[in-house]
């Protein structure tokens, strides 16, 4: 993928991006995925150790984090990029957005396999976590400080500690909806408010017994 696609496909993605020029200049997201490049070509020559090297200066540079030996597809945003990791293992789809703060990461110390397969246009909101031997799906869509431990099918919207899923692929959403999933999470109702207002209905039964008790022993 050539540096003129690079910087199109943030253009396309970035509606604050004013020219080429700026995003060459002042996209920490793009360097990192140049850097990714160069390193990857090494890792994968076994030069492990200057392809560590590399990556480890583009982290000082960024501030993103990307294992030579990830695998990524074609035309990743990574939007701010502050923040972000990507694990050895993990593997990246094409067309995939990730805002800044996401953590591609694993959950052990084991060996092999053990950081998570994203599909073609997935988006990881800001702060979140996908963690483990996982696949998301294509069209997945992460909400921000989400975290994710179990695979997700394709088209489906997950937000939430830990990430469920609060809409299918019947309704597709765009990459910078992000009100749009939030609005999601917040018309299911969670575990936590079940709960307070089953505590609510608790005390109100509670008080009206007491009442009743009060009444009583009046009379």
């Amino acid at each position: 993928m050539s540096l003129r696609d690079h910087i199109q496909t943030i253009k396309r993605e970035d509606p604050a991006a004013k020219s080429g020029l700026e995003i060459l200049l002042c996209y920490p997201g793009l360097h990192a995925i140049l850097f990714h490049g160069v390193s990857s070509w090494f890792y994968r020559r076994r030069w492990y150790v200057l392809a560590r090297f590399i990556s480890h200066i583009a982290r000082v540079l960024t501030g993103i984090e990307i294992h030579p030996g990830a695998k990524i597809g074609q035309r990743l945003f990574i939007d701010h990029g502050l923040g972000v990791v990507i694990g050895e293992t993990a593997e990246i789809g094409d067309d995939v957005l990730l805002y800044q703060g996401v953590t591609l990461g694993g959950t052990g110390n084991e060996k092999g396999k053990r950081h998570p397969t994203l599909g073609n246009r997935v988006v990881v909101g800001a702060g979140a976590a996908v963690l483990g031997n996982i696949k998301l799906g294509d069209d997945v869509r992460v909400g921000a400080g989400s975290v994710v431990v179990h695979s997700v099918s394709e088209g489906a919207t997950v937000v939430g500690i830990p990430g469920r899923v609060v809409r299918s692929r019947a309704e597709k959403l765009g990459a910078l909806e992000h009100g749009r999933i939030a609005a999601s999470a917040e018309s299911e109702p969670t575990d936590l408010e079940q709960l307070s207002d089953r505590i609510r209905q608790l005390e109100a039964l509670i008080q009206l017994l007491l009442e009743d008790r009060v009444g009583q022993a009046r009379g």
